[in-house]
């Protein structure tokens, strides 16, 4: 029988990395691929997320790593079409063209593989499980035998998995307790920006973001953030600027208001933003400004496809409604940060220098705050505090 020990007797395991050659990537896996880790990523359809793995196999291949990429979804020739695309062809990526788990533990006990890519979990099945592909139990029994798998052989195994209409992995809720990370991939199809966000990971922290770009060679590390989430000279009424911190990095991003006349009941949509929260800024709008906002329509809009995650962005919310409302426009130099409380009280943001040195930095020269920043800056500070404050500013 095992024996209890003291903590202070335990051993601190070494975990050992390898570079997965995508900065970003190793980014939000906390440093790099753990040998023997079970990493699932979900994201809608056609967000990336079997190119940016293709693409990783292909580098992996390439750094002499026996890389094996199962496909329940596409057949051998597409891929290696794909993977022409992606400079991804190499004589150390095997392609697996399979949905029975059988065969694919079969092929992982015939070869030494070094990475293993699932494409996808819905589709695998078991013999051994009398359901559907797809199914709880089948998802549940091929997840168990690929962490047995990773655990035994120390092999890394990359699962794709599918997202639902609200966001979340398809399959039971055991598969995201079951592997050792979980990161979702994010971005508008229509934009050629991708946030990758991990959600858990037992090898590392989970508060930071990679961000990737989309061109003709398929996913690559974006190089530089600057102006690719706002258009500094086309900015008009319902439109402000606000900087967000996504993992440590901030990034300026520009969000968009419209506010309209209602015909029947108000209508309120947000994308990007949390629509609750916007239910509660438009009501402290209409309480604390006595702005007549029930009678009309309100869109919000952050532009890039980005999800703001903090409040830090209530107060640039608030000036594109002001702005749109008015059909004036807003300073192309100045940017709002702040967060709203119920009472109309305007708080400050955490890292506040550190953002304004952003603002600094993509040459902007005016920020509205809620308190005087500690430190110097070069940017021009307009504090406000309260939500009225705002109002006069503008």
């Amino acid at each position: 029988l095992a024996k209890a020990k003291p903590i202070t007797q335990i051993e601190e395991d070494n975990i050992t990395r390898f570079s997965s050659k995508s900065t970003e990537l190793d980014l939000v896996l906390g440093g790099g691929i753990v040998p023997g880790s079970l990493t699932l990523i979900g994201g809608s359809p056609g967000v990336g997320k079997s190119t940016l793995l293709l693409k990783i196999a292909g580098n992996l291949a390439r750094d002499n790593k026996k890389v094996l990429y199962v496909s329940g979804e596409e057949s051998a020739g597409q891929i290696k079409l794909r993977a022409n695309r992606l400079d991804a062809n190499h004589k150390n990526l095997y392609l697996l063209p399979e949905i029975n788990l059988s065969s694919v533990l079969s092929e992982i006990g015939n070869q030494q593989y070094e990475l293993i890519v699932i494409d996808s979990i819905q589709t695998l099945y078991s013999d051994d499980t009398p359901s559907a592909p797809g199914s709880v139990t089948q998802v549940r029994t091929i997840t168990f035998e690929l962490m047995r798998i990773a655990k035994s052989f120390h092999i890394p195994i990359f699962i794709i998995g599918h997202i639902t209409k609200d966001g979340s992995i398809a399959g039971p809720r055991v598969l995201e307790h079951m592997v050792d990370t979980v990161l979702y991939f994010e971005g508008d199809t229509n934009s050629d920006l991708r946030l990758l966000r991990g959600f858990k990971n037992r090898f590392g922290a989970t508060n930071e973001v990679g961000i990737f770009e989309m061109n003709k060679e398929g996913l690559n590390d974006a190089k530089s953030m600057a102006g690719k989430f706002f258009n500094k000279e086309k900015l008009q009424s319902g439109s402000a600027l606000t900087v967000i911190m996504e993992g440590s990095r901030p990034i300026i991003i520009e969000v968009q208001a419209l506010v309209s006349e209602a015909y029947g009941h108000a209508k309120r949509s947000s994308t990007g933003f949390d629509n609750n929260r916007l239910g509660m800024l438009l009501a402290l709008l209409e309480k604390k400004l006595d702005l007549p906002l029930g009678t009309y329509d309100v869109f919000i809009n952050v532009s890039g496809g980005i999800k703001i995650n903090e409040p830090s962005a209530d107060l640039a919310i608030i000036a594109a409604i002001l702005s749109s409302y008015r059909d004036r426009e807003l300073s192309s130099e100045t940017l709002f940060l702040g967060e709203v409380s119920l009472t109309g009280e305007i708080r400050e943001v955490l890292g506040l220098s550190h953002r304004l040195k952003e603002i600094e930095t993509q040459g902007f020269t005016k920020a509205v705050i809620p308190n005087k920043p500690v430190g110097s800056t070069n940017v021009k500070c307009f504090i406000a505090n309260e939500v009225s404050k705002v109002v006069e500013w503008m």
